[in-house]
């Protein structure tokens, strides 16, 4: 796999409303953006999130329904894709080697809806093992793109490494029918398109610094923080590409971005 990706999975009621776009982009994913069967799939969502960086090491996985107060159909959803428990092995070793002192190895924990509602669209057979990794909310956006750099070995083994959160994710600003986009999420979205598409990966590093409304487009950088390590991944002068755009409750921005190893 030469490519990694950052998915907005935005809301989960994307499971059920197919009026939310995003749900389409995710179901032509092997039609229009990754043809090639992926071996095992490392997901970074950003609804786990941990003191120390963890994996899933499970033969197969559970649905988690980490949502509250959604539509009873969404709790009938399963997602049973098998568990990786290699690749989680391979995932806490590359990170001990690149300096991370501790990897913690949970043996319960299925999928939460960060990874199996895009999932669910993408790989709708539910037979390609998935592996999770968590984030750290506590720390920066460049501990995670080291977090990625450190993860880059598994494309070579045919790994598709996706982060899933938000471009934008304030759940305290969001509205429902046709609301305009205000110029705040905006602002956000189309800076970091630009920064990405420019290569200047150490702006999205410190956006909480350089990005305009930086902590009205993320309260919380849980979401983001996926973004990073799907860019360290890739590799230094990684290509990004916008592959979808779209806005849904007026402030969620649904862009996602694919990252190609300069050649």
């Amino acid at each position: 796999m030469e490519r990694t990706f950052y998915i907005s999975h935005g809301s989960p009621m994307m499971s059920i409303d197919e009026s939310i776009q995003a749900r389409h982009f995710l179901s032509s994913w092997k039609d229009s953006v990754l043809p090639q069967r992926p071996k095992a799939i490392l997901m970074i969502s950003g609804h786990w999130d941990t003191k120390e960086p963890s994996v899933n090491v499970v033969h197969r996985n559970d649905t988690i329904y980490d949502f509250y107060n959604f539509p009873k159909p969404m709790y009938q959803l399963k997602y049973p894709a098998p568990g990786a428990p290699e690749l989680a092995k391979s995932v806490k070793e590359l990170l001990l080697a690149s300096g991370f002192k501790r990897v913690n190895e949970d043996t319960k924990r299925g999928l939460d809806h960060g990874a199996w509602v895009p999932l669910m669209f993408m790989y709708p057979e539910a037979d390609v093992p998935v592996c999770q990794l968590s984030i750290q909310s506590d720390r920066d956006g460049t501990y995670h793109y080291n977090l990625g750099k450190a993860l880059a070995p598994l494309k070579e083994e045919g790994v598709l490494i996706v982060g899933s959160g938000s471009t934008t994710h304030n759940l305290r600003d969001i509205h429902f029918g046709d609301a305009p986009v205000p110029s705040w999420a905006s602002e956000f979205d189309g800076w970091l398109k630009d920064a990405l598409l420019e290569g200047r990966y150490e702006d999205v590093n410190h956006y909480d610094e350089r990005a305009p409304h930086a902590k009205k487009a993320h309260p919380w950088p849980d979401h983001f923080y996926p973004l990073h390590v799907a860019m360290g991944a890739a590799g230094v002068n990684a290509k990004a590409k916008l592959i979808h755009h779209s806005w849904s409750n007026g402030t969620l921005s649904y862009a996602s971005y694919e990252f190609t190893k300069d050649s």
